[in-house]
């Protein structure tokens, strides 16, 4: 069976390859932020829009991979009522992590899997992140030190790099930490007969 992910996210599918499955990566051209506007009006929880824009973006890619399985895959961080999006650039990066600073935030990551059009399985796991207290200038030394790729995290952080000197602690799975339900899915494909029992 073809496995395709419907994401162009780095760590996405390294960790899928990590787990021994071959793939084919075709990321979706979806409107988040319409998905994510509608979501808020009808005030749904973060979980069920993070599992519906990864629905769309399988959806979105099914049709061009005829019989394939199409794993779909988003996540939305969350402190208190807000939503937050991937920083636009290095000032916004900033911004975000002075509002985490010392509070604990909830990152929540949905995952589905399409085949023509239809959706097989979906679900969503969510993780709390206890950020410790940053001062300012600690914020701009590890601005310094990451570089741009804290602006393809939407925490301004990547936890399996320099963003873990950001926690004091974290509840819940790393791997969805990481943008991915890894254990359930694979669960799923095993179900499937993809993987070995």
């Amino acid at each position: 069976m073809r496995l395709v992910l419907a994401s162009g996210s780095a760590i996405r599918r390294t960790l899928l390859a990590n787990a021994g499955l071959s793939l084919t990566v075709d990321p979706a051209d979806i409107d988040e932020g319409a998905i994510k506007t509608r979501m808020r009006s009808q005030s749904a929880p973060a979980m069920t829009a993070a599992i519906e824009l990864a629905s769309t973006k399988a959806q979105a890619v099914s049709s061009r991979h005829p019989g394939a399985l199409v794993i779909g895959a988003d996540q939305l961080l969350t402190l208190g009522n807000e939503w937050f999006d991937k920083p636009a650039d290095r000032a916004a990066a900033a911004r975000h992590l002075e509002q985490l600073s010392g509070r604990a935030h909830q990152l929540v990551c949905g995952v589905a899997v399409v085949q023509d059009g239809t959706e097989l399985w979906r679900t969503a796991q969510s993780v709390v992140m206890h950020m410790r207290p940053l001062s300012r200038a600690f914020i701009e030394t590890y601005l310094d030190q990451a570089g741009d790729t804290v602006l393809a995290s939407v925490g301004a952080y990547q936890l399996e790099g320099r963003g873990a000197q950001l926690f004091t602690a974290i509840e819940g799975d790393y791997f969805t930490v990481l943008g991915l339900p890894l254990l359930p899915l694979l669960a799923f494909l095993r179900q499937r007969g993809i993987m070995p029992t």
